[in-house]
């Protein structure tokens, strides 16, 4: 499953790095939890709990149906 959604967050990084941010994949546990680090603009940007849920996280769970949650991590 971490092949899967390392994949998924290679397309999504593409967005996020247009806008001066970009999204490490630290860790996914076995029940389907994906922990993340935002790095760039998007560490210290007031709206990057959107950008999680909202862009992340929809994404990942759309394409690795498996993914329950996912979180981010310092």
């Amino acid at each position: 499953m971490k092949d899967k959604v390392e994949k998924v967050l290679s397309s999504i990084r593409v967005g996020l790095q247009a806008d001066g941010g970009d999204v490490e994949l630290v860790d996914v546990t076995g029940d389907g939890v994906v922990k993340v680090r935002l790095k760039g603009a998007c560490a210290g940007c007031p709206m990057s709990q959107m950008t999680l849920t909202n862009y992340v996280e929809r994404i990942v769970k759309e394409k690795v149906p498996s993914v329950k949650k996912v979180e981010a991590v310092l």
